[in-house]
């Protein structure tokens, strides 16, 4: 089993950036799709963004197509979440996530079931 844990996250004004890092423990995600997800008060854990195990692949919900950048290091074991232009409706706790099974190198999934190993998740707070 994978351990993710997040990191990253804090208060910033809107308009601002923040960069998320997901390290990765326990084996490899060399060959996994990873991906992004959030959650508000209230509101269901909702898909961010993922990325193929290759990076050539990523996928983006339409709410941060444009400000938000997913990429990954396989060597360091970790992927990463560019956040720019921050909004405060951004504001959320974010997980990192694992499919649960390795692909094919240009494979990315979008949907919560595919994925089987979750961080805790790190708070991000956008002001306005």
């Amino acid at each position: 089993q994978v351990q993710l844990v997040e990191s990253g996250g804090g208060l910033v004004q809107a308009g601002g950036s923040l960069r998320l890092s997901c390290a990765a423990s326990g084996r490899t995600v060399s060959s996994y799709p990873m991906g992004w997800f959030r959650q508000s008060p209230g509101k269901e854990r909702e898909f961010v963004a993922s990325i193929s195990w290759s990076g050539g692949i990523t996928i983006y919900a339409d709410s941060v197509k444009g400000r938000f950048t997913i990429s990954r290091d396989n060597a360091k074991n970790t992927v990463y979440l560019q956040m720019n232009s921050l909004k405060p409706e951004d504001t959320a706790v974010y997980y990192c996530a694992a499919e649960s099974a390795p692909k094919s190198p240009l494979w990315v999934g979008s949907r919560r079931p595919q994925f089987g190993s979750w961080g805790q998740g790190t708070q991000v707070t956008v002001s306005s």
